[in-house]
């Protein structure tokens, strides 16, 4: 992965400072946020302009058409309900755009726990892993990406997440289409392993 070495200078910053300690990026080390988010903006924003996930994301765009919030909070019950193993949750992950995401997380070296591929309505189009809830629309990942349009890139806390086991913080971004002038159609989601990156420095 090209970025591992902007991501262990970042990391290397973090450690120095005794972020990890630390409940927020964004809040206590600006800094380090600042070259999270560069790294968001090079790398991982090439990442997501495979015409394969903007597929994934326009078809499930079209598909859903405009749902209402009953429907979008029906459908998460039901994927909750499955508890990561399940037809709903299975389908999903059968799906190319999520066995290409495993295959960049695979890539990644362990620096990258998960990928969340989101529609306009902030629904999981494409997962590499289990996912605890199915839509991501009333949380920051979406709400400060998609919802602010183009360019948008937001770094979470660290954090224990329950999905992947480890503490992580994640980065997101806007998905926007190169067909249609960049109109914003979606969101996505990295998780970063700090420990991962840690250890690597210390090799």
């Amino acid at each position: 992965m090209k970025g591992n070495k902007a991501f262990a200078t970042a990391t290397a910053v973090c450690l120095g400072l005794g972020l990890v300690a630390a409940p927020s990026l964004a809040q206590d080390r600006p800094e380090f946020a600042d070259m999270v988010q560069e790294v968001a903006a090079t790398e991982l924003q090439e990442w997501i302009t495979d015409p394969i996930f903007l597929y994934a994301i326009r078809e499930q765009n079209e598909r859903n058409g405009r749902l209402r919030q009953g429907k979008i909070d029906f459908l998460d019950q039901e994927w909750r309900a499955e508890k990561g193993s399940g037809p709903m949750i299975f389908d999903l992950l059968d799906r190319q755009a999520s066995i290409i995401l495993r295959d960049r997380r695979e890539l990644s070296n362990g620096i990258i726990t998960e990928i969340i591929l989101m529609d306009q309505y902030g629904l999981n189009v494409a997962i590499s892993d289990p996912t605890t809830d199915f839509w991501q629309g009333d949380e920051a990942k979406y709400q400060e990406t998609y919802l602010i349009g183009k360019g948008a890139v937001h770094v979470g806390d660290i954090e224990f997440d329950d999905s992947t086991q480890l503490y992580q913080t994640q980065v997101s971004m806007t998905v926007t289409d190169p067909e249609n002038n960049d109109v914003p159609i979606g969101a996505v989601t990295f998780g970063i392993n700090l420990d991962v990156l840690e250890k690597q420095l210390s090799n």
